[in-house]
């Protein structure tokens, strides 16, 4: 493939990121409204899910400002229990503000659904009978935003789990009063004598009991509700992040995707062209490369540094993370090294070597690490994450090394959503920065759309006449 020929690729190269969102944020086309799916490996495009406990205006406010984006709304309030003959006659003695007042598991299933793509219709709960089924049912329809509101929302860990935002709204008790006397006279037509009858044996003693005591569990807290608009704001800038992301980095917070761009689409686009020369496939899997290292170098701790400048001015900078050393994946993680030299001079390299084929990537055959590893933060170099297997195995090893498992930042080029899924749910604190999530895995477990096999492409070797690998290991580990 000539230069020429390379640089057309790169400056026609244009589309969707694999995540389904375009370039520009916006979202990607979908069919009849259903989010995309890979039959390969079942990922769809998951929303994005907040629960709120505390007040109705604050979830409204939030939904004004993603106006441009779907938004949906569900009320705990619409899974109340249907009242049995006997609780409707000691209706003024039912505890509405309980948290076995609510079908938890109606509230589940649907939210499954709704996380799923799926449509699912919402009861309406009338506060007269105190039935759900007087009224029709409201449809609710897949969306990009799905907001659980509800003062006993935390309460039960199974919604908790499904939340990637818990917000509590921190309301002071007068006004909380207040709120509740004008909601219930005005939507559940009762007299204020029964709401104040109520507010002191059942709202106020569930509040102290089990509302209060779930506040440990937001991720966010807003004092002063709707009055907030600082809070609200940059609850809706950190929405809009998310919506910006793969999907998977919406339910692994220690994933991160290095953005794309027009550049990084086009070099994608030639390394992974089977018809692509060995020489221009080294060259843009290098400049990837040296992207993701650095991407991943921003991850390291700095401490403050103040330096003087030629001028004789005072420039306050920082200082690089000095304890640091990269460990290679044999064969395919060698290709990262050079970059990684390139970036930190004089670093050290350790080797892994693990069988891949026969034991589904179980079986460790060699290591040579760095005595004080221990002591380090350990970029761990591997191209490809497929099932994650050798990823764990890896992983697994440094971490019995005295490796804190926060210190370790796993680098590679492309990533299948099962191998992020393995690595991420049994190491949730190590780190791992690609460039793009592939679509999944084939019934070969290999990765597609992939690249075929990095390791021979980029040494330009194939199975007939490789070197030993082991033997290949020991004499390339210099340190």
């Amino acid at each position: 493939m000539g230069s020429k020929s390379v640089v057309d690729m790169i400056e026609a190269s244009s589309g969707a990121h694999f995540s389904g969102f375009h370039m520009d944020g916006s979202l990607g086309a979908r069919s009849n409204g259903q989010p995309t799916t890979s039959a390969s490996d079942g990922i769809y495009n998951q929303p994005f899910v907040i629960a709120a406990s505390g007040k109705t205006t604050v979830c409204d406010m939030i939904i004004q400002q993603l106006h441009d984006q779907r938004v949906v709304l569900v009320n705990q309030d619409s899974f109340y229990f249907n009242l049995t003959e006997e609780e409707l006659k000691r209706v003024h003695e039912y505890n509405f503000d309980h948290p076995d007042a609510f079908d938890n598991d109606q509230l589940l299933s649907a939210m499954e659904k709704l996380r799923q793509g799926k449509a699912v219709d919402i009861p309406k709960y009338d506060f007269k009978s105190y039935k759900s089924d007087v009224f029709p049912a409201r449809r609710v329809n897949p969306s990009d935003v799905i907001i659980l509101e509800g003062i006993l929302i935390f309460h039960d860990p199974r919604i908790r789990e499904l939340m990637n935002m818990k917000i509590f709204v921190d309301t002071d008790a007068d006004v909380r009063l207040a709120r509740r006397i004008r909601r219930d006279t005005g939507e559940k037509g009762r007299d204020i004598a029964t709401v104040l009858d109520q507010y002191s044996k059942f709202v106020k003693p569930a509040f102290d009991d089990f509302i209060l005591p779930t506040k440990k569990y937001a991720d966010i807290i807003i004092p002063r509700g709707g009055d907030n608009h600082v809070a609200i704001d940059l609850i809706v800038q950190h929405i809009r992040t998310k919506l910006g992301q793969h999907d998977l980095c919406k339910i692994y917070p220690n994933l991160y995707v290095i953005q794309s761009t027009f550049q990084i689409r086009g070099m994608h686009t030639l390394i992974r062209d089977s018809q692509t020369t060995k020489h221009d496939f080294v060259f843009y899997a290098d400049r990837l490369i040296r992207l993701v290292v650095e991407h991943g170098l921003g991850h390291l701790p700095f401490t403050e540094k103040q330096v003087i400048t030629p001028t004789g001015s005072v420039y306050t900078g920082v200082d690089f993370c000095k304890r640091l050393c990269g460990v290679s994946v044999v064969r395919s993680g060698e290709s990262m090294e050079n970059a990684l030299r390139a970036c930190c001079k004089g670093i050290k390299i350790g080797k892994i070597l693990i069988h891949r084929e026969g034991d589904n990537g179980q079986n460790l055959i060699y290591e040579k690490l760095p005595k004080d590893i221990a002591d380090r933060h350990v970029l761990l170099l591997d191209p490809i994450l497929g099932t994650g297997n050798s990823a764990v195995q890896a992983i697994s090893l440094l971490i019995r090394k005295g490796v804190p498992e926060a210190n370790i930042i796993f680098l590679n080029l492309i990533s299948a959503p099962q191998g992020v899924h393995v690595v991420c749910k049994k190491f949730p604190r190590i780190k791992i920065v690609t460039s793009e999530i592939e679509t999944g895995l084939n019934e070969d477990f290999r990765v597609i759309p992939g690249m075929g096999e990095f390791g021979d492409r980029y040494f330009g070797t194939d199975d007939d006449d490789e070197p030993p690998v082991a033997a290949t290991a020991a004499a390339k580990n210099g340190s």
